[in-house]
């Protein structure tokens, strides 16, 4: 049996508050907090989020706040689900908050792109007390927050830190598998954001089935090429939080990534794309970095370099499927031989 704890879940957008309510079913006592003043007093006085996360009521003994002090002083765990282009400063303002030791799960997905570092690396820079640890996986806010059945990941620096939260965390609706692998999690969560943009622009362009498995079964080698060259390990890109989130992004109607890619494959600008979406779209922010990623470890990744093309140098996405068809022949796994005499 687990000890109840005292949780807060810094951020209240769709997985924020799909955490919330999941750890408040498990029995712990969960403050949710958002910067947004509109935002709390909506989550205070509708008890869900109507634009993110309509028909999923959070309790009414469940506190919804915007003081930070509040929220981080005397708890047990820390949740940040702010959107990546946050984590930094959300991090900024809490350093002096953090106790030694507190431990604080990151749950976000993304590659900062003016230092190509990961949010837990970002984290534990602004925070260098905090016990960082990350939760990833294919785990879409909508479908948690109606309690269907969910397998994560959780990764900590401490085998004892990550099967705490594995216990945290762990229910009948949501199975928590533990890794020591902190970067392998994280880059296999922020990178399939950038291929899902382009499963999402060929569905824009009317593709099939087809030309969704290829995207999504050579994304998977690029994520892993890098990842491994980085010093990540090839177990970890091809689990739960690399090929299993891969997955569920590059096809799901609930994947904010899809949908971006799905409006400019019909013509949006990636400013439209992201407009109309109405929330942040991560993998717009980490393609930049996993492009300098590429370059910098040397490491091929043309899904990649075409969706680059497309978002920031106006290439039409029906040209880049094409280039990405007509590349040079190769080789599927170069590190099989011929058995040749």
């Amino acid at each position: 049996m687990i000890k109840v704890a005292k949780i807060s879940v810094l951020g209240a957008g769709s997985w924020g508050t799909a955490l919330s309510l999941l750890l408040h079913n498990n029995g712990h006592e969960v403050i949710l907090w958002s910067i947004i003043e509109d935002e709390v007093k909506m989550l205070q006085q509708k008890r869900q989020h109507e634009s993110k996360l309509p028909g999923v009521k959070l309790p009414d003994e469940m506190e919804i706040t915007s003081d930070l002090s509040y929220s981080v002083k005397d708890r047990d765990v820390l949740i940040l689900a702010v959107p990546s282009p946050f984590t930094r400063s959300t991090a900024h303002s809490m350093r002096e908050l953090v106790r030694d030791g507190q431990i604080l799960v990151n749950v976000a997905k993304g590659i900062e792109e003016s230092t190509l570092m990961t949010l837990s690396e970002i984290i534990e820079q602004e925070i260098p007390q905090a016990d960082v640890a990350v939760l990833s996986g294919p785990s879409h806010a909508e479908e948690v927050g109606r309690g269907l059945p969910t397998t994560c990941v959780v990764s900590a620096r401490s085998r004892k830190t990550a099967e705490y939260l594995q216990g945290i965390f762990m229910s009948p609706v949501f199975r928590v598998y533990t890794s020591p692998d902190i970067l392998g999690v994280e880059l296999g969560g922020s990178l399939k954001n950038v291929i899902a943009l382009a499963a999402g622009t060929a569905d824009g362009l009317g593709y099939g089935d087809n030309t969704k498995a290829a995207l999504i079964t050579r994304g998977i080698a690029e994520i892993a090429r890098l990842g491994i060259q980085m010093g990540a390990r090839f177990e970890t890109l091809y689990g739960l939080s690399g090929m299993g989130d891969l997955i569920v992004t590059c096809a799901s109607v609930h994947s904010r990534n899809r949908k971006a890619g799905y409006l400019m494959g019909q013509g949006y600008t990636m400013e439209e794309a992201m407009k109309e979406v109405q929330m942040v779209v991560e993998g717009v922010y980490s393609a930049k970095a996993a492009k300098q990623l590429a370059e910098k470890y040397q490491v091929e990744m043309p899904i990649v370099e075409e969706v680059n093309k497309v978002l920031f140098e106006g290439k039409s996405a029906k040209a880049a499927v094409m280039d990405l068809m007509l590349r040079d022949k190769k080789v599927e796994a170069p590190v099989i031989s011929w058995n040749e005499e």
